[in-house]
């Protein structure tokens, strides 16, 4: 709906009158073939009942419409109209350009945003300060938020059925698939890839680790309260499961490659390891050095799938 005519001062061009609601053009569009000019909103309710043009009744569709020439947006520019909210007591005039800008400021608007000065902290329209009920509107405020929060629980909850499912559906297919790889030399081929592709995504999802003191490395961990700590942490992280096994096997020098076999070797070959890409075992004063991670280290410096070094200090 247009502007109310009265509300300007002087004298309103004909021209930039809406046909359909008589009053000053707001956001106004035309029809194409006879450029009458008309609201935007009373055009489109005029047209989704019929789509003719209100002045000639030419054929017109909303996809026809387009904008106001800028003379037309200029002359509406440059009309001084009074403030909506004069009624409140407002008794600034200004350009209709620079009307929606004042609104926003305006100290007469009821609706003007204010906040709580008793002391719960809420924004509210300005109208409604002298019905406010701080305790009333807080509760509501909370149970607002509390049907969210469960609404939010019950789909997380779906969700994690929907993952749980997914999951046993995986673990299904590789079942299925390592059945099949050891008469299928395709299939052998296709689940080697993805076992190969899942650690890959793991090692990707892992927070890269520096390691300040090699010399901190224990290269025979206690079996009980390191390694199965170690495997604890690895398996929540999402560690694939056919790799988990050989990895905490590699984590005692036993299985440690040619460069690492001894203290001696490791004193020499220091500068090679410090080349390794390490990932952090979470939580943990360990790493992981995966041997996809680590294709540029030379092969005696590597075993498959990885290595796990655990560490009395010295990880970042």
């Amino acid at each position: 709906m247009g502007f109310e005519i009265k509300r300007f001062q002087g004298d309103v061009d004909e021209e930039l009158i809406c046909p359909i609601c008589s009053g000053v053009l707001e956001d106004p569009l035309q029809a194409p073939a006879c450029e009458h000019a008309f609201c935007r909103a009373c055009i489109t309710e005029w047209i989704s009942r019929q789509p003719t043009c209100p002045v000639d009744r030419q054929a017109v569709t909303s996809s026809q419409l387009r904008p106001v020439p800028r003379i037309l947006r200029n002359l509406l520019s440059r009309l001084c109209t009074k403030c909506d909210n004069s009624p409140h007591g407002c008794n600034a005039v200004l350009k209709l350009d620079s009307l929606a800008s004042h609104l926003v400021e305006c100290e007469y608007n009821p609706k003007r945003p204010m906040p709580c000065e008793a002391g719960c902290g809420l924004v509210i329209p300005k109208d409604e300060l002298a019905e406010h009920n701080c305790v009333r509107e807080l509760r509501a405020l909370i149970a607002t938020h509390q049907g969210k929060l469960n609404d939010y629980e019950q789909e997380l909850a779906e969700q994690r059925l929907v993952i749980n499912e997914h999951k046993r559906e995986l673990v299904l297919l590789k079942e299925f698939m390592r059945a099949m790889r050891l008469s299928n030399p395709t299939m052998r081929a296709l689940a080697d890839q993805m076992e190969r592709e899942e650690v890959v995504r793991w090692a990707n999802s892992l927070t890269r680790a520096r390691v300040t003191r090699w010399g901190g490395m224990i290269s025979t961990p206690d079996d009980v309260l390191q390694v199965m700590m170690i495997k604890r942490s690895l398996s929540e992280s999402g560690c694939p499961p056919h790799i988990i096994d050989d990895l905490m096997e590699n984590c005692h020098e036993r299985r440690w490659p040619p460069g690492l076999s001894s203290l001696e070797t490791r004193q020499n070959n220091r500068r090679l390891y410090e080349k390794y890409v390490c990932k952090r075992v979470p939580g943990k004063q360990a790493v992981l050095v995966l041997h996809c991670d680590n294709t540029h280290v030379d092969e005696h410096m590597m075993v498959e799938p990885g290595l796990v070094m655990i560490f009395a200090h010295g990880i970042e």
